[in-house]
């Protein structure tokens, strides 16, 4: 028996649909009919009908769909495990990390981390932190970096840092140079805000501004870095972390505007973990490490 034919009849299971078949698995569709032929002649057992025109699962094909798929997945993962031993490594290390956190973060200690440990594949899953709990204390994960509080017990969490909000607006943003700066009630009158980017503060501050600023226009924008995009092409303005546009700032490829309408909340970033192992500890220290205050 081959591999691809339990690999086609897994998917066929899936679509019932020879051609949406050949189409994922990239063969001809004659090809997807022979191997589902194959498979059964080679069972002694018939695993799909034809009714109507399409084709349905028999009685012995429902059966045998759940263990082909996990025959599919086990030989799958034996091959990149294979791989991966070839290549070195001997162990793996898999860590959650929300979008944030990987454009501003992950780029400074990813080079470091995995010079320090040449035998330990990493593997970097990049979630929303709303889901990053769950894989933490699934064990999906071994650790996490999120923007919101766990709340289950079992899992350990410490704060990594705090991160300041700033009004982050275009280059352009000021009249002149030379001239008198724009106010920060000026710019929110004037230009969309793009919201909802950070899963913690939007709400409470959206209440505050509108308080102030009735009349303020919002975009909601569930991305962070293309609300940083959208501001510095000059489509409007946001709050964003510190840490988020550092780099833009020292570049001057956007500027902050002095915001003193309120006070402005600060956001915290947690490292997320069942288990504090010599891997946690590296990882959470090369963090707090790059975070510049």
């Amino acid at each position: 028996m081959e591999m691809q034919w339990l690999r086609t009849f897994a998917d066929a299971a899936e679509t019932l649909n020879f051609r949406k078949t050949s189409e994922r698995l990239m063969l001809s569709q004659p090809s997807v009919t022979v191997h589902i032929r194959q498979l059964e002649e080679y069972l002694g057992i018939r695993l799909f009908d034809r009714v109507k025109n399409r084709v349905v699962l028999t009685e012995e094909g429902h059966h045998f769909k759940y263990q082909a798929g996990t025959l599919v997945k086990k030989f799958d993962s034996t091959v990149d495990e294979l791989h991966s031993f070839a290549q070195g490594y001997r162990r793996q290390w898999t860590i959650a990390i929300s979008p944030l956190m990987a454009e501003t973060v992950l780029p400074y200690i990813l080079n470091s981390f995995t010079k320090a440990h040449p035998d330990l594949e990493l593997v970097i899953r990049v979630e929303e932190s709303k889901a990053i709990e769950d894989l933490v204390e699934s064990g999906e994960v071994s650790a996490g970096i999120s923007a919101l509080l766990p709340v289950s017990r079992v899992i350990h969490h410490e704060v990594v840092y705090e991160d300041p909000l700033l009004l982050i607006v275009p280059r352009d943003a000021y009249d002149d140079e030379r001239g008198p700066l724009v106010s920060a009630e000026d710019i929110l009158e004037r230009h969309f805000i793009f919201t909802h980017h950070h899963p913690v503060f939007w709400e409470e501050l959206l209440v505050k501004l509108r308080v102030q600023l009735p009349g303020m226009r919002t975009m909601t924008v569930t991305q962070a870095h293309i609300a940083k995009r959208f501001i510095q092409e000059g489509l409007g303005v946001s709050f964003l972390p510190r840490s988020m546009v550092r780099r833009e700032l020292i570049e001057g490829r956007l500027m902050e505007v002095h915001f003193d309408m309120f006070p402005l909340p600060s956001v915290a970033t947690y490292f997320l973990s069942r288990n504090r192992g010599e891997l946690e500890e590296d990882f959470l220290r090369r963090v707090r490490s790059v975070y510049f205050q």
